[in-house]
């Protein structure tokens, strides 16, 4: 719920909020590099969804490169990167940081090492999480997934197409270094002439790096801050009692010191200025939806059954898969504040209302 206005204001008084500024309006075509400050260029990949591109940030490194994240494992990713690589390939790629484990991030960085011999950086529970799900032949994690959403009470044709999909993971991303340089929270990373600290959030991964450089007054934020979408924050089957949206919002306070002239160079999406002005927007989104949830909770409901008060359109069966995982966390966030309360039923599917 929103505060109330103070004694005498109307709802008029208040100035409007501005809006992000855009520097470049036209993205680099696909595979193409643009230049947006000094030394770091800007490259669009494609990808086979309705999120349809992924930015990588290629950073000069003396008379190298270092890239940050990779671009799924595919091959018209892997035709364009062979056209960057052989149109450069006077300056070596000596180094690929990639900021979290999802296969659009971590997806080729295996392919491209055995390319270019260039070394992995990434923070430790990153790789271990991107190299187990890559070595679960088995499907364990989907099973756990799916046996989590049918708890919650998805519906059995939807659960299908999930346990149908399997470990897509698997399938999109090469097999992952066995051997990388971890990097941790403020650690300090020379590129070139300029130093990058390490910034690490959580909730939509376990240890998403970002990347600032105060110099060149630059973020390259990740999937951790976007422009125009908020990204998904879901809870784990491996870890069904946390509190994934709790720590996804307590570390944006990792960049409200950040100036507010600071260049944005996020994962999808355009760059942009207005970085406190979008961190007060994540905030008021998501707050926005748990009291949407929780005025919905008058009576007991599932978690699936919530999916139509978070998401007012038509969800295809891919997208289900990372609507329950939000809608899980959540209610997740409204019961560890003790404001819901939940109980599964004779038939062991969960429900959640108001109260203790």
């Amino acid at each position: 719920m929103k505060n109330p206005l103070p004694a005498g204001k109307s709802s008029t008084a208040s100035p409007p909020i501005p809006a992000l500024k855009y520097p470049w309006h036209t993205p680099p075509a696909q595979g193409a590099m643009h230049e947006v400050a000094d030394g770091v260029f800007w490259i669009r990949m494609p990808l086979p969804f309705a999120l349809d591109h992924i930015n990588l940030w290629l950073l000069a490194d003396g008379e190298g490169w270092t890239l940050v994240d990779c671009g799924i494992c595919n091959k018209d990713t892997k035709s364009l990167w062979h056209s960057l690589l052989a149109k450069h390939d006077q300056r070596p790629l000596k180094r690929i940081i990639v900021t979290h484990f999802h296969p659009d991030h971590l997806g080729l960085a295996g392919w491209l090492q055995a390319e270019t011999a260039a070394q992995l950086w990434m923070t430790r529970a990153e790789w271990q999480k991107g190299s187990r799900l890559y070595q679960d032949t088995g499907n364990k994690f989907s099973d756990l997934q799916v046996a989590l959403f049918r708890r919650h009470g998805l519906q059995q044709a939807r659960l299908a197409a999930a346990a149908r999909g399997g470990n897509r993971y698997r399938t999109l991303i090469s097999r992952p270094p066995t051997d990388f340089q971890p990097i941790s929270d403020d650690e300090q990373i020379t590129v070139g002439a300029h130093s990058w600290r390490v910034i690490v959030g959580a909730g939509h991964a376990p240890e998403h790096a970002c990347l600032h450089c105060e110099d060149l007054g630059v973020l390259i934020s990740g999937d951790q801050i976007l422009p125009r979408i908020t990204p998904n924050i879901s809870l784990s089957a491996s870890e069904p009692d946390a509190n994934p949206l709790k720590l996804y919002l307590d570390s944006l306070q990792r960049f409200t010191g950040l100036p507010e002239r600071t260049l944005v160079l996020p994962s999808h999406g355009a760059p942009f200025y207005g970085l406190q002005l979008r961190l007060h927007q994540i905030r008021e989104h998501h707050h926005e939806r748990l009291e949407a949830l929780f005025d919905a909770c008058r009576e007991p409901h599932t978690a699936a059954e919530m999916m139509s008060v978070m998401f007012k359109r038509e969800l295809d069966d891919h997208q289900v898969m990372f609507a329950m995982g939000e809608s899980l966390s959540h209610l997740a966030f409204l019961k560890h504040q003790n404001r819901l309360t939940s109980k599964a039923g004779d038939r062991g599917i969960v429900h959640y209302w108001q109260g203790l």
